[in-house]
């Protein structure tokens, strides 16, 4: 269903009223795709040059086991670069964390909370609980990426920070993210992770338009 425009997009979220707020992730980021040919400048730039939106779908849930809650996504996108094609999972951010660490939301963990742990480490690839200090959401961000890439069919998965923040509030935790798989990102620079169970996740932070913080 086309969108109807950047409101529209608040009837997705968890709390819209309380998400739905001028400065803030879920509206910045509503209002830089609307106003965007395409895929935003920076997101662009986390693929190959000719890239082709094909659809973008705002507060996408992926199922998990191990709990009722599903993996709310900011955006799923599929993208088309030449002859290949990307299921892309788009984590919107300004100033908000990323959530507990996999300290704080595993500690004394429920039987389901140790099934949906042992999910995302199968699909990530990863042989054991990730350390205390790395955030949750940023697990199973990613495993959702490579779900719906399997869903999907497609050739490649990719999650991507779009972060609004002047300052790159956050960073830190995504570079400790990254090292899981043995790779160090750069701030506007795609990298390939290549996970240990064979596949390959497409990771990046992309500096969004500050100018939208006001939209």
């Amino acid at each position: 269903m086309p969108s109807a425009g950047p409101s529209a997009w608040q009837q997705f979220l968890a709390e819209p009223e309380k998400q739905w707020r001028k400065g803030y992730s879920a509206r910045t980021l509503a209002h830089c795709w609307e106003q965007s040919d395409g895929l935003p400048p920076e997101i662009a730039a986390m693929f190959p040059q000719g890239c082709e939106l094909l659809i973008a779908i705002p507060e996408y849930k992926v199922r998990l086991p191990g709990g009722a809650r599903d993996s709310q996504n900011d955006l799923f996108a599929l993208v088309r670069c030449n002859q290949l094609t990307c299921a892309v999972m788009i984590e919107g951010k300004v100033n908000e964390p990323f959530g507990p660490t996999v300290g704080d939301w595993f500690r004394a963990p429920s039987p389901g909370k140790v099934v949906r742990m042992q999910h995302l480490c199968k699909i990530l690839g990863l042989e054991k609980t990730p350390p205390e200090h790395i955030r949750y959401q940023l697990l199973h961000r990613a495993a959702s990426a490579l779900i719906e890439a399997d869903r999907f069919k497609t050739d490649e998965a990719a999650m991507i920070v779009q972060s609004f923040s002047p300052t790159s509030m956050w960073f830190e935790d995504f570079v400790a993210f990254a090292a899981l798989f043995g790779v160090e990102p750069k701030m506007g620079e795609p990298i390939g992770a290549i996970l240990s169970n064979g596949g390959m996740l497409r990771i990046g932070w992309a500096q969004g338009n500050s100018a939208y913080l006001s939209a």
